[in-house]
């Protein structure tokens, strides 16, 4: 099969289509002909070496935390999925491949298309993960920083699906789209701790920062500390200033990520492809990431 390899850290140009051989499921896998796959930041971090820091990458290795796709093939214990089953969920080989291992996944409802549900996975994860953090409650009103990227936009509905008052920040171009999520939009940079507490007097009872844009300090100063901040972006600037940043451990739910599959198709929760790119074409996808699209997820198809 085809697959983009990363054989050393280093830019995009280190991502390239190979031949490799197709993997095989084991016990409680099953295999996916892959439709989509969801780039995200983790991904070039691990490209570049960044994290290795943090837990040591094995080179050569295939990216791709989230996928969808057809099962093709299934381990010799499972007996909830069948051969021609659509799903979604979690790659455990890497998903920048025409095919890909999996173990956590979940029925992907007929009306939703292969590159919108492939930008659930990781973000509704990442959601569910920092909202528990953050311990919040209906009622309470929750600031997001980069409500308008692939996070961002499941963060602003779930939030507010959930009863919470989003306020979520985004450039210029984004706040009508913000807006349309059901949050209050405002933008970024100087005068943003004026801006928000113009919106919201009673003041901000969490913080989520997505984007990691130098916001930090700005929401220290409207919680009026470090309680109840957490950023999934700017790790260097909450080890210094004392913010909880969490990049795992996940919490993977099949049957969470079918509910919010269903919600998408049905048009409650609205889902944002910024740019969708050949498998082939990974490493321009990732110059994309790399220079902010702005809206949505990038997606690779294969």
């Amino acid at each position: 099969m085809k697959a983009v390899v990363l054989n050393r850290f280093g830019g995009p140009e280190t991502l390239r289509l190979e031949e490799v051989e197709r993997p095989e499921p084991g016990p409680g896998q099953v295999r996916l002909r892959v439709r989509a796959v969801g780039v995200n930041p983790y991904d070039a971090k691990i490209r570049s070496g960044a994290m290795e820091a943090v837990f040591s990458t094995p080179l050569p290795t295939i990216l791709g935390l989230e996928v969808a796709g057809v099962v093709d093939a299934v381990g010799s214990d499972v007996t909830a999925w069948s051969v021609g089953d659509e799903v979604l969920g979690w790659s455990d080989t890497g998903a920048y491949a025409e095919h890909a291992l999996a173990t956590t996944v979940a029925r992907k409802p007929v009306g939703l298309s292969w590159e919108h549900a492939v930008t659930l996975p990781v973000a509704l994860e990442t959601t569910d993960r920092v909202f528990g953090l953050l311990g919040v409650k209906p009622g309470e009103t929750l600031l997001v920083h980069g409500a308008a990227g692939g996070v961002g936009t499941v963060a602003v509905q779930l939030g507010v699906l959930a009863g919470l008052r989003v306020i979520g920040t985004a450039g210029p171009a984004n706040q009508e789209h913000v807006a349309a999520l059901g949050a209050t939009p405002t933008t970024y940079g100087e005068g943003l701790v004026q801006r928000v507490r113009a919106l919201a007097p009673e003041g901000v009872d969490a913080v989520f920062d997505v984007a990691g844009k130098g916001a930090l300090p700005a929401s220290i100063e409207l919680r009026g500390g470090t309680d109840r901040i957490v950023t999934i972006a700017d790790g260097q600037a909450a080890a210094e200033l004392g913010v909880v940043f969490t990049q795992g451990p996940p919490r993977r739910s099949a049957e969470r990520l079918a509910e919010v599959a269903a919600l998408a198709a049905e048009g409650r929760l609205v889902t944002t492809v910024g740019r969708a790119f050949p498998l082939a074409d990974a490493a321009e996808a990732h110059r994309a990431a790399a220079e902010g699209h702005g809206r949505g997820k990038l997606v690779l198809t294969a």
